[in-house]
């Protein structure tokens, strides 16, 4: 008999800014697992007394000064994995791995945060570009290297790879998180080993949206989203649902990212 394993990914954009609205995320998607981004917590100041009031009393975590920051909150006993390399040599905290147990084996969780790639979209003109597509690329020949088994790989990927991942295909080309340079790059990790599991519900014609910029006084309104926020999972893996809690983008002083949950049967 089967039990559903649900995992939620959000870009929370300062956990102790924003630890109070997790409570809203575990009422309306009740996760077994939660995976941040964006943490920006130290690791000698990360909030573990709160956790288990909230249900999580397991928990890895990568985090530094401002900046960055990945994290994977457990209602089941976690393992931190080690074995993936510093990537792009930066030590800059955005990947975090854990494997959890469950009736059918174990699962591997890896939590990524993509570095976003600043606003010109060229690698010669802008470092941060640069590092972007080194970053996508090393991931990449990571996971060939290293085929994936019982494995969910989530986070803020910074890449709206499909064309309606994204408000206006046509008008964003040139724009970073959607030049062809980059959705390439992510649709490559991705067939390194994994299959988007929240577009097995959602058909790839269809609007799909995980971000809306602050900078829109009614997002809502202008619905000018980009899905910047994914889950994957191997092949070996069973997703029979989804859930994009859009609500959230409304919460009073909340993050510009929504949490996304898919559940597993395991």
């Amino acid at each position: 008999m089967t039990q559903p394993l649900r995992i939620a990914t959000w870009n929370i954009n300062s956990l102790r800014l924003r630890l109070p609205l997790l409570a809203g995320l575990v009422e309306a998607l009740d996760p077994d697992i939660i995976c941040l981004q964006e943490t920006k917590v130290p690791d000698e100041l990360f909030p573990h007394g709160a956790l288990p009031e909230l249900g999580y009393p397991h928990n890895v975590h990568a985090g530094m000064k401002g900046y960055n920051g990945v994290a994977i909150l457990s209602r089941r006993p976690l393992t931190h994995i080690t074995t993936a390399p510093d990537w792009c040599e930066k030590g800059d905290r955005r990947h975090i791995a854990a494997e959890v147990q469950t009736p059918s084996g174990p699962i591997t969780i890896h939590n990524f945060y993509v570095p976003a790639g600043g606003d010109v979209p060229d690698r010669v003109a802008n470092v941060k570009f640069a590092h972007k597509l080194d970053f996508v690329a090393e991931a990449t020949a990571w996971f060939r290297a290293h085929p994936p088994v019982r494995s969910v790989l989530v986070g803020d990927l910074n890449i709206a790879p499909l064309e309606h991942d994204v408000w206006s295909h046509r008008q964003l080309l040139d724009i970073v998180s959607h030049t062809p340079v980059e959705t390439e790059g992510l649709l490559a990790w991705q067939a390194a080993g994994f299959v988007d599991a929240v577009r097995k519900f959602v058909p790839a014609d269809e609007k799909l949206y995980t971000w809306w910029s602050y900078r829109n006084r009614d997002w809502r309104a202008s619905n000018r989203g980009r899905r910047l926020d994914h889950i994957w999972t191997t092949p070996d893996l069973d997703p029979v649902g989804h859930m994009v809690l859009t609500e959230a983008r409304d919460w009073q002083q909340t993050s510009d990212h929504v949490p996304v949950c898919v559940t597993l049967a395991i």
